[in-house]
């Protein structure tokens, strides 16, 4: 789940959350011993095979709109530039206010009336999410950074499960938002390791 606002010095604060898998999966137990089986989930065309029963994969560790979620939150003032001016990690409880499809907010990036109107609510935090993707996105760039913009394929099904076609999957600026956030809250993680644990190991692209 991803937050933001603009302060007065117009730095932007992003909060990026991630459901506390740990808060139940506790090291050691049949579902941490099951979860380093499986690896990862598995995402298939119509359906997912979770690495968690999915009591906790689509419940508890899933940031459901107006439930209470344990998380693990990274809080990050960007400046005008941006520049990541100061971090912070910690444990938290979060309340997410709306559960956005990729479309839906691509919609509202491009000001289509039906999504102004149905996330006025949400406005002012969503502009300065665009806000900060479009400073974060300018400013990994002007350092040189990749894009790693691999077209994804989207898998057409026959109700008999058989393949119907392939098709490219448009890549939207919705998307890059959430990648431009997450790359931001790893990039404060990578800084956390370097201060903290000198040595720790972290891959990179080279």
């Amino acid at each position: 789940a991803v937050c933001a606002l603009t302060e007065s010095d117009n730095c932007i604060r992003l909060w990026v959350a991630i459901a506390d898998v740990s808060l139940f999966v506790k090291t050691g137990t049949a579902l941490d011993r099951e979860a380093f089986e499986r690896s990862t989930s598995v995402y298939f065309p119509d359906f997912v095979s979770p690495m968690l029963p999915e009591v906790l994969s689509n419940g508890v560790c899933s940031l459901n709109p107006f439930e209470e979620r344990a998380c693990l939150v990274c809080e990050c003032l960007i400046g005008q530039n941006g520049e990541l001016k100061e971090f912070e990690f910690y444990e938290g409880l979060m309340q997410s206010k709306r559960r956005l499809t990729y479309e839906q907010m691509q919609a509202y990036i491009e000001h289509e009336a039906w999504a102004a109107h149905e996330l006025s609510s949400l406005s002012d935090s969503l502009d300065s999410v665009i806000d900060v993707f479009h400073r974060l996105n300018m400013a990994r760039f002007a350092r040189g950074a990749i894009d790693l913009d691999i077209p994804e394929a989207q898998v057409m099904l026959k109700k008999d499960g058989s393949v119907l076609d392939i098709q490219p999957r448009e890549r939207l600026d919705a998307h890059r938002l959430i990648e431009e956030c997450m790359l931001a809250a790893n990039e404060c993680a990578a800084r956390f390791l370097s201060e903290k644990f000198p040595g720790a190991m972290y891959r990179i692209h080279e």
